[in-house]
């Protein structure tokens, strides 16, 4: 029985001692697998997360390009297509003419102009007036189209009406050119020249201390200067703006006081003085010994019956008769002696009843 016992007992010892061996041969077997699992989930979830981070960084790199082009200031990049016209007024500021060029489609953004115009010290230059530009620009472009000069320094794209009144025309001469820049007839100037005191003209001009009659005309105060007028301006604006500017220049040169306290006559006088200089003169240096040769004769006493005997008052009033002027040697007795001629100098004592011409700053001065 013993043996038995420790039969069994050796097999019973054998059998579990082959158990522990299979259980340890195969131990190795069971850890080595189950970390494969979880190994293969972990790479997995690995994978998934980047992935989800590609995903979020593309999303969020999208979102913020997103945001960024909203928020970007929006500029044409080329030199423009079609032709637009703009007004810039007074008093308006780089926004405001930001807007006006975003509204005529001449900027893609009012923001792009505002940018290009505080970056350049030169936009504060920008002139009021009708300015041609074009549509689809670079906001920087259309700014330098606005401040664009010539090589004379006027405005290259400027757009307006342009006409120059130069030293002795006559007030038919100034009509014809006003008309030609501005397809208005030259009658409707003529008609509106009639009433020069509504044209600003003050009253006080058309007095005078020689007791003689007085033409109340535009001769003598379109000023010779370049202007420009504005496109669609009418005839008032436009004789008003030249008014405007005689007064100015005539008051500069104090020319009303001048008149006044040192030659002792009106200031039409001293005017029409001034336009018959700018007719009979050749050099701006002649236009005040011509001036006094005229007080002479028409105040001095000394030449005969204080008449000018000058023949280019003659010719004015063959010019605003509808003639041609003569040279003196054409003039006939009748032209010289013509009753009818209220700027007959060769009968009519003193000075004609008003200016023969439009004079410049040399004959006012001189005057």
């Amino acid at each position: 029985m013993i043996d038995e016992l420790d039969l069994s007992f050796e097999d019973d010892y054998e059998r579990g001692r082959h158990r522990h061996r299979r259980a340890g041969r195969g131990a190795p077997q069971a850890r080595g697998g189950r970390p494969r699992k979880r190994r293969g989930r972990s790479l997995f979830a690995l994978f998934m997360t980047l992935i989800l981070l590609g995903a979020l960084v593309a999303g969020g790199w999208y979102g913020v390009s997103k945001v960024r082009d909203y928020f970007a200031i929006k500029d044409y990049t080329g030199d423009g297509d079609s032709p637009v016209t703009v007004q810039i007024i007074a008093d308006d500021s780089g926004s405001d003419i930001a807007n006006k060029l975003f509204k005529a489609d001449v900027v893609k953004s009012a923001k792009a102009f505002v940018a290009a115009f505080e970056a350049n010290p030169a936009s504060k230059t920008i002139e009021v007036g009708y300015y041609k530009v074009r549509t689809h620009m670079k906001a920087s472009k259309a700014l330098d189209m606005l401040l664009a000069r010539n090589v004379d320094k006027t405005l290259a794209n400027k757009v307006s009406s342009r006409v120059t009144i130069t030293e002795g025309m006559i007030s038919l001469e100034v009509y014809a050119a006003l008309s030609k820049a501005t397809n208005i007839p030259a009658a409707d100037f003529q008609n509106a020249a009639k009433d020069p005191v509504a044209l600003g003209i003050s009253p006080d001009w058309f007095t005078r201390q020689d007791g003689k009659p007085v033409q109340k005309s535009m001769e003598g105060f379109f000023y010779p200067a370049t202007y420009d007028f504005d496109p669609g301006a009418d005839v008032t604006t436009i004789l008003k703006k030249i008014v405007g500017n005689f007064t100015a220049e005539a008051t500069k040169l104090d020319f009303l006081n001048q008149a006044q306290s040192n030659l002792h006559i009106s200031p039409y006088e001293a005017l029409i003085a001034a336009s018959i200089a700018q007719v009979e003169g050749i050099f701006p240096q002649d236009m005040a010994g011509i001036a006094r040769v005229l007080y002479n004769r028409a105040y001095g006493g000394t030449f005969p019956c204080n008449c000018l005997q000058l023949d280019s008052t003659v010719n004015y009033w063959l010019r605003i008769s509808g003639q041609k002027p003569k040279s003196s040697k054409d003039l006939t007795q009748s032209d010289l002696h013509n009753p009818n001629d209220p700027y007959n100098t060769h009968d009519k004592p003193g000075l004609p009843i008003g200016p023969i011409s439009n004079p410049g700053a040399e004959a006012l001065t001189g005057a």
